[in-house]
């Protein structure tokens, strides 16, 4: 068996983008991760979000950005299958910490993702993204969380990464 190390590492890529997309604020740069036909399903101990295409994802997400939430999620130790020249499959342990500052709600915890990957345009994209909660730890905090910096107070999103407001 060959290992198709350029996808994987393409597909690596695309999984952090994602990520970084969710956590800054950039509804645009998450749309570009999904094919339109995409689909998710996130099953935590809370909630669970599913959406049927990339439009109705998008709007699910960006749900989260504003200025009364700071959220991080981490990817980690992808296990990536590329089935032929246009499929892929990929699972990733996440962690992720989530604050909403209006209702003091304080998240933490980790999942199992597991996705299904497609080449469209010479590009790979997520076709389908779902996970199940290892663990979360949900808490209502008697006061709000100081935070000495927050992306979204100073400038809302969306803010292109890499960039200074000015």
């Amino acid at each position: 068996m060959t290992l198709r190390l350029e996808d994987i590492e393409r597909i690596k890529m695309l999984k952090h983008r994602y990520m970084r997309m969710l956590d800054s604020g950039d509804s645009d740069g998450l749309r570009a991760c999904f094919v339109p036909e995409a689909t998710i399903r996130y099953e935590g101990g809370s909630y669970l979000y599913e959406a049927a295409d990339r439009e109705e994802i998008v709007g699910l997400l960006s749900q989260m950005q504003n200025n009364q939430y700071v959220g991080m999620h981490l990817a980690l130790m992808p296990e990536i299958t590329v089935h032929d020249e246009d499929n892929a499959e990929g699972r990733w342990y996440m962690i992720d910490w989530a604050v909403n500052m209006a209702t003091n709600r304080e998240t933490q915890g980790a999942a199992f993702y597991q996705d299904r990957y497609i080449r469209r345009d010479g590009e790979w994209k997520i076709l389908h993204s779902g996970y199940v909660r290892a663990f979360e730890k949900v808490e209502y905090r008697k006061e709000p969380v100081e935070l000495h910096s927050h992306l979204f107070s100073k400038f809302g999103p969306p803010m292109e990464y890499g960039t200074l407001p000015k």
